[in-house]
């Protein structure tokens, strides 16, 4: 075990930033260079087929990038393993998925809000330009998708801006399309936090500071997607997650915090929309589909005038862009285990495993005690903050059906469900305008809500004792003869 990753499991996590992150990946798990790929569509398309086809995918580096010279790379697929998604959180390397899930989620739950630290300069000032010198295209900005409206720096993104009032300050990850070399285009769906500071400024026909930082170590990014209560700061969260202070420079433009260890940043300001807007995307989304930007609202989206430009020697662009599910790129949902949580704060025993494969379909293994048991974990699911937003699907499966196989939860489904009794409609839900599914007269009134499907993929509690018995091998003998027989045979990893 190399020092980095040694360090890692020692202090719970000692990635300053992308970099060092890098480098204990590369000592703990599977990595790969590829050079010469295109940034137009070529790399997105590597990455995808990676993530589909390749279990536990590797960690991938694109350096060389058509057009553009050596030590200008993208990371891509950082935590798409299981390993490599532990070592980003400090947890052990040798557990399974959903032993990592719950680790993960009293990470997080347990995290107590660290201020971050401010200093005088970081790498991210190693080369500063402004004005007429940003080029936001001197980087290998990627266009993921076949019909992308464009390029994409702001997938594995921050921005960060201020509330007017009170002085909150928040940091969001949005999507954010390079329209020109000093101009970017930004996605925020309505309700999104960042959306809400910005329109404190906008009302006020005022423009909106903001910072905006690419290429940050993994919990810097993962405290800025975390959905934490207004008024909050994710980058206290962030501190926290770290167990030590962000450090952050001071923006000479617009005195918002700039995490000092980035390797690309961005100081600008965001216009009010009827002054300035352009269309936006299409842009390639989770769901996989186009949707979103100007497309999912029929309007033109905000921008950003970027004012200065900073950037460390050699900059690592991070790749984030999301993918078709069935190419997936986080191996710890880490919202399963705040789900688990959530339903078990809530007084729901026997709560066996908690996995999300997509934000489309949680899954759900309970031990049942008693008749309405199932249909109690299911509906919970609906209400809880970490399964409320995005969903589609509940499946609610017996404890000897492991949540994160999907395999086996399609075998529950198929042979435990009985349609017309054990699939339930619940309408009027929190939604999302990504929604490929939302009908166009819901989306011209902005109805953002859809409906959810529960499946009670267990066995009937009335006479489960009496349903028939199961006749794969046990799970115990499985994994010795798989542990026995491995050098024979090309088992994957348990």
């Amino acid at each position: 075990m190399g020092n980095a990753v040694a360090e890692a499991l020692r202090t719970g996590s000692a990635f300053d930033d992308l970099r060092t992150f890098i480098a204990a990946c590369k000592e703990a798990d599977r990595w790969q260079l590829i050079e010469g790929a295109d940034w137009n569509v070529e790399i997105g398309a590597i990455v995808e087929a990676t993530a589909e086809l390749i279990p536990e995918p590797p960690l991938l580096l694109f350096d060389r990038i058509k057009g553009y010279p050596a030590d200008h790379a993208v990371a891509s697929l950082l935590t798409a393993s299981s390993k490599r998604a532990a070592l980003a959180l400090g947890l052990p390397l040798d557990r399974t998925k959903l032993e990592l899930v719950r680790l993960a989620a009293r990470k997080v739950r347990e995290a107590r809000p660290i201020e971050p630290a401010r200093v005088s300069t970081g790498e991210v000032m190693e080369n500063i330009l402004a004005e007429e010198d940003v080029d936001l295209l001197k980087f290998p900005v990627l266009r993921f998708h076949a019909q992308d409206g464009g390029r994409y720096i702001g997938t594995g993104d921050v921005l960060i801006n201020r509330e007017l009032d009170t002085g909150f300050l928040n940091m969001g990850t949005y999507r954010m399309q390079v329209h020109e070399r000093s101009l970017l285009g930004l996605w925020m769906s309505p309700g999104q936090h960042g959306r809400l500071v910005c329109q404190g400024y906008w009302e006020r026909g005022e423009s909106c500071p903001v910072v905006a930082a690419f290429g940050i170590d993994p919990l810097i990014f993962m405290a800025s997607h975390t959905k934490i209560p207004w008024g909050k700061s994710e980058l206290d969260f962030a501190g926290g997650l770290r167990g030590k202070p962000v450090e952050i420079i001071e923006g000479p433009i617009t005195g918002l915090p700039i995490p000092a260890h980035a390797e690309i940043a961005i100081e600008g300001e965001v216009p009010p929309p009827n002054v300035e807007s352009r269309e936006e995307g299409p842009f390639g989304e989770w769901p996989g589909y186009y949707s979103g930007g100007t497309l999912g609202t029929g309007e033109p989206q905000p921008v950003i005038r970027v004012k200065a430009l900073y950037h460390r020697n050699h900059p690592i662009l991070f790749d984030e862009s999301p993918m078709w599910p069935g190419a997936p790129k986080h191996a710890i949902p880490i919202w399963a285990g705040t789900l688990w949580d959530q339903l078990e704060s809530a007084g729901i025993q026997d709560i066996v495993g908690v996995f999300t494969h997509t934000s489309y379909l949680v899954v759900i293994a309970i031990r049942q005690r008693y008749a309405g048991h199932a249909k109690q974990v299911g509906l919970a699911a609906l209400g809880c903050a970490a399964s409320a937003h995005n969903g589609r699907y509940i499946v609610v499966v017996d404890e000897d059906i492991d949540p994160t196989d999907l395999k086996e939860v399609l075998w529950a489904m198929e042979t435990r469900v009985d349609p017309v009794r054990d699939i339930e409609i619940v309408d009027g839900c929190w939604g999302t305008p990504l929604d490929p599914r939302m009908p166009p007269e819901k989306r011209a009134s902005s109805d953002y809500t859809n409906s959810r499907a529960i499946f009670y993929a267990v066995r009937p509690y009335g006479w489960r004792e009496s349903f028939p018995k199961v006749s794969r091998s046990e799970r115990e003998l499985r994994q010795k003869v798989v542990e026995k027989y491995r050098s024979l045979l090309p088992f994957p990893p348990l």
